[in-house]
């Protein structure tokens, strides 16, 4: 999406800042399926961007088309604020929907950040260095209390926002979340949003998350994408949730809160 049909639809143009990312015209097909077809969008800076569909609607292959997992068709353009188009992928971070190891694995908080983010090996022990990138990344999601904390003990909801910390290791210009609160409770959704939320503005980053969690996404979201297959529609909240395709879709009277 252009700025131009940004203004077309009565909303100013946003000023993007580190790194935007223009999606024109993608499509995926798999073992000969179509998974999604003519997908363009424009992920601003400083923005949270949702994305909402059915189950085989395409969301996580959307992802992973933006990760580079996929081959597809269309073009993929990363904006910095200066210059033009860069030719490289920008730093991306990424949230899968979970992560698996061993629930009785010794390995704490740092020694994920160890043997994620460092050459030395996980058994030399979480170095000074590691240790106050790892503290830092932390401390920006509210879980530097976590950190010499077995991920074994982590709930749902910790151990999500240690994904997250980990996402911005480096800080990325583009995060993609996906389902990153499928089967946390309701605090720790809601404390996981408002962490994202914050870190939205304080980075300028552009947030794509990818949510069957209707209600909690609304209040935070910037844009929602509604996509099944194609893009039915996006826009604000308010636009897409007044779309008589999503209401069609989903069967739901939301309220933004």
């Amino acid at each position: 999406m252009s700025a131009s049909s940004d203004h077309h639809r009565g909303i100013a143009p946003h000023q993007c800042g580190r790194c935007c990312t223009h999606i024109d015209r993608i499509g995926v097909t798999l073992d000969r399926h179509s998974i999604i077809e003519d997908v363009s969008l424009h992920l601003h800076c400083g923005e949270l961007t949702a994305v909402v569909g059915p189950n085989g609607a395409g969301k996580s292959t959307l992802l992973r088309a933006l990760l580079g997992e996929v081959s597809h068709t269309g073009e993929i353009h990363f904006h910095p604020v200066f210059g033009p188009a860069r030719e490289d992928a920008p730093v991306i971070g990424y949230v899968p929907q979970s992560m698996d190891f061993d629930r009785f694995s010794p390995l704490s908080v740092c020694d994920l950040f160890v043997a994620s983010t460092s050459a030395f090996p996980v058994p030399l022990g979480c170095g000074n260095s590691v240790r106050e990138s790892a503290l830092s990344a932390l401390g920006s999601v509210d879980a530097a209390d976590l950190i010499d904390r077995g991920l074994g003990k982590l709930s749902g909801g910790e151990l999500q926002r240690v994904m997250l910390a980990l996402s911005l290791t480096p800080l990325p210009n583009l995060l993609l979340l996906d389902e990153p609160v499928s089967g946390i409770d309701l605090p720790g959704r809601e404390l996981f949003y408002r962490t994202v939320s914050d870190l939205r503005r304080r980075f300028d980053l552009s947030i794509l998350m990818i949510s069957h969690d209707l209600a909690g996404i609304v209040p935070v979201s910037d844009r929602i994408v509604f996509l099944d297959r194609r893009v039915v529609c996006v826009g604000t909240p308010a636009e897409v949730l007044a779309n008589p395709a999503f209401r069609h879709a989903f069967g739901l009277d939301l309220e933004i809160r």
